[in-house]
């Protein structure tokens, strides 16, 4: 979940469908949709020029980090000038739960680059959604997030449906080169300005004079990757029931995984110093909760790039987070709080993610724990972390460069 992509849902349908089909395990979930949609899919076609126009397919109207790599790459692309036509996804995956957003430039046949922003076991199921006249001609490049060192096997039949593969982190990168024989890009997700909605903290019950920790996530989405309990640990360590520290628990989707909930429940334990924020806020509205924090914490086991943080640090929030996998793409030493990690086994109950065999990071509590007293405690540190973390992504992940980085692959001449 990134901090932009919450907004109000369309219909309550959209959710129910949602929740039955992740009812699934998440590989018959990928079997289904690879299995009958690569039949019908259009294949695309075998030297295409690519270049402009640009055009990106994606769950445009889903609540989701996919659906925000896709709004966030359109908006940038727009902005850099190179007008992009949209074809919005989330409807041929049961997943139309956000307000479509009218100006959006249709996407009609023709030529160019077409960039497709889902992974690459829906990869056949996008294109046969978005039918052959759509496909061909166009240089087609899956936009693909992964968390883990190495990539499921499955996603490499994804391999004949396009021309090459763009990825938001050197991390991701270096599991899909070992893993597919077809060029491979790091392109990081573009990070707008968005002005914060005011006095968020009196909007959502906060205390006025209490230093405020942020922890936000999708709990249909990942709960064990995102690790939230850990990040409720290291609070509870760092300050117990101190009344003027607060952890604000943001969170969506409460009704997709009720064993999640019931397990961040009992690891809160009743503290009073520890609030949860539920439900969808707008792009500015999430803003502006960030920017009434204090601190934001990200005890994660995996990322493939880590969209909260990087909000977070482009407005100038210190960020507590663990030191491994795709956000090291844009955070350091220099400008975050690193947390130690040790490696241990991937064990998922949500069978969300195909991690067999693989490794990821459990935070070391007691070192997040420090962090966050030294942060709490040292005003002036904070301020030079956030004054780094916001300077660094205001640089690197901005949509210029993103647009840039875009008009380069695609032979495109950057005006801007």
């Amino acid at each position: 979940m990134a901090l932009a992509e919450q907004r109000e849902p369309r219909r309550p349908s959209a959710g129910l469908a949602r929740r039955l089909w992740r009812r699934l395990p998440h590989g018959a979930r990928q079997r289904i949709l690879f299995d009958a949609s690569r039949l019908l899919a259009p294949r695309p076609a075998p030297a295409p020029a690519g270049g402009l126009p640009v055009a990106i397919a994606g769950m445009f109207s889903t609540a989701s980090g996919i659906g925000e790599g896709a709004r966030l790459a359109y908006a940038a692309l727009d902005a850099a000038g190179l007008a992009p036509a949209a074809f919005d996804l989330s409807a041929a995956f049961g997943q139309a739960e956000l307000a479509a957003d009218p100006g959006l430039r249709p996407l009609g046949p023709g030529g160019g680059s077409l960039i497709v922003h889902v992974n690459a076991p829906y990869l056949p199921h996008a294109l046969w959604a978005l039918r052959r006249a759509r496909v061909a001609g166009r240089r087609i490049i899956g936009y693909w997030a992964w968390e883990l060192p190495r990539l499921p096997a499955s996603w490499r039949g994804a391999v004949p449906f396009l021309h090459e593969v763009w990825v938001p982190s050197a991390f991701v990168a270096s599991a899909v080169r070992a893993a597919i024989d077809c060029p491979v890009h790091v392109v990081p997700h573009p990070l707008p300005t968005t002005a914060p909605t005011p006095d968020m903290r009196a909007r959502v019950g906060l205390p006025a004079g209490a230093l405020v920790v942020l922890n936000v996530f999708h709990l249909g989405s990942a709960f064990s990757r995102k690790n939230p309990i850990a990040a409720v640990r290291a609070f509870r360590r760092a300050f117990g029931d101190a009344p003027d520290r607060v952890l604000a628990i943001k969170l969506v989707d409460t009704g997709a995984a009720p064993w999640a909930l019931q397990a961040l429940h009992e690891a809160i334990g009743g503290a009073e110093n520890v609030r949860l924020i539920e439900g969808m806020f707008a792009p500015e509205d999430m803003a502006g909760l960030v920017a009434a924090s204090d601190i934001v914490i990200s005890l994660h086991r995996s990322e493939g790039f880590g969209l909260v943080p990087a909000e977070a640090m482009r407005l100038g929030k210190p960020v507590v987070a663990t030191n491994w996998s795709g956000n090291l793409e844009f955070m350091s030493p220099q400008n975050s709080a690193l947390v130690g990690f040790s490696l241990v086994p991937v064990e998922d109950p949500e069978g969300a993610i195909d991690g067999a065999g693989q490794a990821w990071a459990e935070a070391d509590v007691d070192e997040a724990a420090e962090w966050l007293r030294r942060l709490a405690d040292d005003g002036d540190l904070r301020a030079r972390l956030g004054a780094s973390a916001a300077a660094d992504i205001g640089g690197r992940l901005s949509p210029q460069t993103f647009g840039r980085t875009v008009a380069a692959l695609i032979g495109a001449r950057a005006e801007f």
